[in-house]
């Protein structure tokens, strides 16, 4: 519920829109306050109120009201904590998990099944499959890599920005790049991103939505998520990333069957005496 209201912020009135930002910021007081109570904390009319509720599906008040509790009830809050010094410790765990469950759960909202079937299919027929990410994201692109290499696919990853430029030129319609960016607009990402789309070659982009990598994608996974990445380093879009490149991995080896159980074995095989009894 207060996915659709942040995604609908924008398309409100003004006024609407003081009601929406006020439940974003405050909705478990919110979910417990009168009509009136609302409309004075957002300064606002109580006709105003109403209309926010009906601009968001609902009847009025009392049922946007009875809506907005239950779906607050799981216990995980949708709206992203930013961490301070002040925090204690307690404080600090709580909100980095909170908003590392609060993030895969929109991931989980928002995913499209037919993005993610036309993107196994994709993997499932390349030649050649290139896992391109830069600084923080080229550690997702190796995690991916070490995850499809053993369902017997030609994989590699690439982090360094020449390295993607000089393979990039030799991908083609048979192959596929999975472009792996948070910010969805590192240049060098997006330039050999653009050299293997001028080659013919598919391009299964996780990143967040209306950035320039996901303009350039064949097929688009969302990964839009909150967090500022100014003051520390990428922590909840990893979590979203690997979590899409899971989905991946298992969405492939479940469509491939009997064949990638009978590889996984070898793997593990191989491995049985490297492990303490």
């Amino acid at each position: 519920m207060l996915a659709l209201i942040e995604k609908r912020l924008t398309g409100l009135s003004a006024a609407e829109r003081k009601v929406g930002q006020l439940i974003l910021a405050q909705p478990q007081d919110v979910a417990k306050s009168a009509l009136g109570d609302v409309a004075r904390q957002a300064q606002v009319s109580e006709p105003t109120v109403i209309r926010f509720c009906r601009s968001m599906g609902y009847k009025g008040w009392p049922d946007f009201k009875i809506k907005l509790a239950a779906s607050l009830m799981v216990g995980v809050p949708y709206v992203h904590s930013s961490l301070n010094a002040r925090d204690g410790t307690a404080v600090l765990a709580a909100k980095v998990l909170d908003n590392a469950v609060s993030a895969l759960l929109r991931i989980r909202n928002d995913v499209s099944a037919d993005h993610i079937d036309r993107a196994i299919d994709l993997l499932i027929g390349a030649r050649r499959i290139e896992f391109y990410g830069v600084g923080n994201s080229g550690i997702v692109a190796a995690d991916a890599q070490h995850k499809f290499f053993r369902f017997d696919l030609a994989t590699v990853a690439y982090s360094d920005s020449h390295v993607q430029l000089m393979a990039a030129s030799l991908l083609g319609a048979k192959d596929v790049l999975v472009a792996i960016s948070h910010s969805g607009r590192s240049r060098e990402l997006l330039d050999a991103v653009k050299l293997a789309r001028k080659n013919g070659c598919p391009i299964v982009a996780i990143t967040a939505s209306h950035t320039p990598l996901a303009d350039l994608a064949t097929v688009l996974l969302r990964a839009d998520t909150q967090e500022d990445t100014e003051i520390y380093s990428p922590m909840i879009s990893r979590l979203a990333h690997l979590a899409l490149i899971d989905v991946l991995a298992l969405g492939v080896a479940l469509r491939r069957g009997q064949e990638v159980s009978r590889v996984l074995e070898k793997t593990k095989r191989s491995l049985a005496d490297r492990r303490e009894t």
